[in-house]
């Protein structure tokens, strides 16, 4: 080979080793911030009873921190998705992950329910909004060819996944180790090493200082969420107050569809484009995400909160527990790119939404029937399966449904429903749970799950039967899969 051809394959092949270091660094960054953030929907639910006693509030003072920073998330996760067009990709993260960071050392240094609630669902929650976007965003943007992308969204996930089913074993090990507040501490460390892995991270876009953003429209339902979960919260409490507060949320959100239909009209560009709700398929696939998230975190407080109130099992005593739900989620997450290429999409949701329920029923017979912590095993390991075997499918439904020029927006109003799922879940679970701390209250609230794991389960029977393999839909899906 000529010395001239030489060096210029080593100057390709070096360019070509840097790139793939620094696109490593960057997948390593967005994995671990989905991590932690997954990680803090879950594992505050184990140091219920800790915080409410370091704190000295309730249990329903810490479901509502809880129900409030997953409310946040979705509320303002499409409003953060838009932000990155104006202000840059790698900016919002950046700024995600310091507002962050300041909550959870906010957290960690609490005096009351008032600070927790401040740094933990309002600063938290925020910054989660504003870091979400920019990590599908700038992995779709680093990872241009459908292999490649498909393998960054297969590990972005999959820590996530890992954040949501380790929270309570890792929470729990770190409260009854050291304390609560390390948790937070664990996590403000975390951030601090995916600042450190973002510094040489590259926009791929520049930001658009001159795009739209639908102000009006973001408040609209950011208000009309807040109000529906409030809503819910306040079940227990005086039910004229519940209904009158559901019945405004409706009105605020049907003011936000009337609003959007008004900027179309005008030929405006508003938050959500109305083309986004009219696919029967992704509808479908969307209401199969939000019931997947309630019946997964909804579990969560309620078998956590139970454990630790009426059991009396301490923080890390809970997390161990936890660890038969981990495992079932974590092996059906880790075979499901296998077994979406000889299954359809459609089967392995139904399927999935039939093991979870069977699983609520066998840990509410179980649980009744005995008094050891064995009793909440096979029933935990039932919905780990099955959460794992359809959550991955679902998100490919919904995103295959439609062309790579709207992903964007799909992806956005898809992690917004997963997330108000996870409030829905945690608040009406939570509401039912803490009205009475009683084997029938946890009893009722597990119940209440499995019925509405029910409709999730009709809403995937109701798919198209050509919803076919994760392979058929790689062409039209870019993120995730």
């Amino acid at each position: 080979m000529p010395k001239a051809l030489q060096g210029a394959t080593a100057v390709v092949e070096t360019a070509e080793r840097k790139q793939t270091a620094g696109s490593g660094r960057v997948l390593a960054a967005l994995a671990i911030a989905q991590f932690i953030c997954s990680f803090a929907g879950s594992n505050m639910n184990v140091m219920i009873n800790d915080i409410s006693k370091d704190l000295d509030t309730t249990v329903q003072g810490v479901q509502v921190a809880i129900t409030l920073f997953l409310l946040v998330m979705a509320a303002l996760m499409i409003p953060g998705g838009k932000l990155t067009e104006r202000y840059g990709r790698k900016r919002c993260f950046l700024l995600g992950l310091v507002v962050y960071a300041v909550g959870a050392l906010l957290c960690a240094a609490a005096p009351g329910l008032g600070v927790l609630i401040l740094g933990n669902s309002l600063l938290e929650g925020v910054g989660t909004a504003l870091l979400i976007p920019p990590v599908y965003i700038l992995a779709t943007l680093t990872y241009p060819d459908v292999t490649s992308r498909a393998r960054a969204f297969g590990v972005i996930m999959a820590l996530g996944g890992l954040g949501a089913a380790a929270g309570p074993l890792i929470g729990g090990l770190i409260t009854s180790g050291i304390s609560w507040r390390a948790a937070f501490v664990f996590q403000a460390l975390v951030i601090g090493v995916i600042v450190l892995l973002s510094l040489r991270m590259t926009d791929p876009l520049p930001p658009d200082p001159t795009s739209s953003f639908d102000t009006f429209g973001a408040v609209l339902t950011a208000v009309g969420l807040v109000l529906v979960v409030l809503g819910i919260l306040a079940a227990d409490d005086n039910i004229w107050l519940m209904i009158g507060l559901m019945v405004l949320g409706a009105l605020v959100l049907g003011w936000f569809f009337h609003h959007v239909r008004a900027k179309e009209t005008a030929g405006q560009e508003p938050l959500l484009p109305r083309s986004l709700f009219r696919n029967r398929t992704s509808n479908l696939g969307l209401v199969t995400q939000n019931v997947q998230w309630l019946m997964l975190m909804g579990t969560s407080f309620t078998v956590a909160a139970y454990l630790q109130v009426v059991r009396g099992y301490d923080a890390m005593e809970t997390g161990v527990i936890f660890t038969a739900a981990t495992l079932g989620l974590l092996f059906t997450s880790l075979a499901a790119e296998r077994m979406a290429k000889r299954r359809s999409q459609r089967l392995l949701i139904t399927t999935g939404f039939a093991v979870a329920i069977a699983g609520i029923v066998v840990l509410i017979v179980l649980v009744g029937a005995f008094t050891t912590a064995w009793a909440f095993v096979p029933g935990l390991v039932l919905i780990g399966l099955g959460l794992g075997m359809m959550l991955t499918p679902s998100v490919n439904v919904v995103q295959s449904s439609f062309p790579e020029e709207q992903q964007g927006e799909i992806s956005g109003l898809s992690r917004s429903v997963s997330n108000l799922g996870s409030s829905f879940g945690t608040a009406i679970a939570g509401t039912i749970l803490v009205s009475g701390l009683t084997k029938g209250a946890y009893a009722a609230a597990m119940s209440c799950l499995a019925v509405i794991g029910v409709v999730g389960l009709v809403a995937a029977t109701r798919l198209p039967r050509d919803t076919g393999t994760a392979e058929a839909d790689v062409p039209q899906a870019t993120a995730p899969l």
